[in-house]
């Protein structure tokens, strides 16, 4: 059917195997689209049923989900099916359990870190034993899925909006868009990481989850210049390191085929200058090691900043004199500078 419609853009026309959704932003373009599908199927001598097709819907069901005007959410005969399922005895009830939930996985913020401990019960090897934290995953994605927000639809007009995060198990992100003042969400996403990821230091998951959530967005972000936020302040300086080897040389070339403005969320370690001045990863890392050599940046900037006697707005216009330390101190609050004494 994708070769029958070939030439028709997504905003006149969506097609999985033999399911058509033919759209439009007014009744006029919805018609002249509808002609030019059925153009189409003319001239490949197909037919349609008439008792399968809905014409003129302000909603329709599709593939699982209710798509609107206001945007996509999930089918509610679907999900319900989840929140009446009974805790599941083995790893085939588990695993089917997973699969359907799975599936509506981008309605989810954090679907991996919450589905983390189901599964690690459908890993080789591993003993099947309900604890109380499978309970509490169980119940949390039910809940999650039978009340999921819609999402809306991307605006290839405005810029998009990628927050990304990781902890010890898992990387995430959210997709949105500024829509009249307010970021509504168009798809959220998230990971499981493996072993060896997980033994990665604190920045390069970071990274990695930043790469993986523009791999897993790229045709909403390629070729278009998009803000990238994320709440590890040193990745606004290690993505602009030019010596790179290895696995981050990769990454980084992998990123620099997109266009992204990095921005720093300020307050994202809650005003703790201590724990600002700490090195972002293990001492494990050596290439944050070389990195903090180069700029001599993090600890040395601080401790620098703390043990003078300059007044805070003087520490501040000195530091920020060197534009390599810039961001660095840029992303502290006021109350960071509280061990400065105004004259």
């Amino acid at each position: 059917m994708e070769t029958v419609l070939n030439g028709l853009t997504p905003e006149a026309c969506l097609v999985y195997l033999d399911d058509i959704i033919i759209v439009g932003k007014s009744f006029e373009e919805h018609l002249s689209n509808l002609r030019r599908v059925f153009e189409k199927l003319k001239e490949a001598k197909l037919k349609l049923n008439p008792s399968k097709c809905n014409l003129f819907r302000h909603e329709v069901n599709y593939l699982g989900h209710i798509i609107s005007a206001d945007g996509v959410r999930t089918d509610p005969q679907k999900v319900s099916a989840v929140k009446d399922w009974r805790r599941p005895k083995n790893v085939h009830e588990l695993r089917s359990f997973l699969g359907l939930c799975t599936y509506y996985r981008r309605f989810v913020k954090g679907f991996s870190s919450i589905a983390r401990p189901l599964h690690r019960l459908t890993e080789n090897k591993q003993k099947f034993l309900w604890t109380d934290e499978c309970e509490e995953a169980f119940n949390s994605l039910k809940a999650a899925l039978t009340s999921s927000p819609i999402l809306v639809y991307p605006d290839p007009e405005k810029q998009f909006i990628l927050d990304t995060d990781a902890s010890h198990e898992s990387v995430g992100a959210v997709l949105s868009q500024e829509i009249n003042g307010q970021e509504h969400v168009i798809a959220y996403w998230s990971k499981c990481l493996s072993k060896p990821e997980r033994n990665y230091c604190v920045t390069r998951k970071e990274l990695l989850a930043i790469v993986k959530a523009v791999e897993n967005f790229h045709s909403y972000l390629y070729g278009r210049k998009f803000l990238l936020r994320t709440d590890h302040a040193s990745l606004t300086w290690l993505l602009n390191f030019k010596n790179t080897e290895g696995q981050i040389a990769r990454w980084i070339q992998k990123l620099e085929e997109y266009d992204f403005e990095i921005k720093h969320r300020k307050g994202s370690l809650h005003g703790n200058a201590d724990a600002l001045s700490r090195r972002p990863c293990s001492n494990a890392c050596s290439y944050c090691t070389t990195v903090e050599k180069k700029y001599d940046m993090i600890t040395p900037v601080i401790r620098q900043i703390k043990d003078s006697e300059f007044k805070k707005g003087e520490a501040k216009r000195g530091v920020t004199r060197a534009p390599q330390i810039l961001t660095t101190v840029e992303d502290y609050d006021d109350e960071d500078f509280s061990e400065f004494e105004e004259n």
